[in-house]
């Protein structure tokens, strides 16, 4: 069993309108929030930066909330803008359809894998780990990583799950001798 992971390389960018430009991306940088106490409630927001023109953006984190609602280590994230925390938030969906944006995964990942050799004894089984949640769809993983066409792959990989479907969950797949 060969192990393949798909790793986050940085946060991805987010595929939000701009209200100054009308650019549709926008990125975290380096992550910040923004906490602001209204005597004992606390609004708390992830600041995003367009691309394009540079304008900063708030998404609500948490609106009104008590502070003693509020996890203190969460709360002590929040202040010092703990980069973690920021992912965490980043990735919740909840707070993407909130928000109403998507993540654009385009250069934010990798795949790390063995060396693909196919000259080993068959059939040849690989399993796929995503450490985040990076949507790919499995035959354009494959065909990329073992040098094969699209329509090969369909005729030489053995698979439960939709290879031409997107997907950020664990598979595995089973490569079958060449005909």
């Amino acid at each position: 069993m060969l192990p393949w992971v798909v790793r986050r390389t940085r946060l991805p960018l987010l595929s939000l309108r701009c209200a100054d430009c009308r650019s549709e991306s926008a990125t975290t940088g380096d992550g910040r929030f923004r906490v602001n106490a209204n005597g004992k409630l606390l609004d708390v927001w992830l600041l995003v930066r367009c691309v394009s023109c540079g304008r900063t953006s708030k998404l609500t984190v948490h609106e009104r909330v008590p502070v003693r609602s509020l996890d203190p280590a969460e709360l002590r994230g929040y202040r010092v803008n703990d980069p973690g925390l920021v992912a965490s938030r980043l990735l919740d969906p909840l707070l993407a359809r909130r928000s109403r944006f998507t993540l654009d995964w385009t250069g934010a990942w990798r795949l790390d894998a063995p060396p693909a050799s196919l000259d080993e004894a068959w059939p040849v089984q690989v399993e796929v780990a995503f450490e985040d949640p990076v949507p790919v769809r499995p035959d354009r993983l494959i065909a990329q990583r073992l040098g094969l066409s699209r329509n090969e792959v369909l005729r030489r990989i053995k698979c439960d799950t939709p290879l031409r479907r997107p997907t950020s969950s664990g598979f595995r797949f089973t490569v079958m001798p060449a005909d």
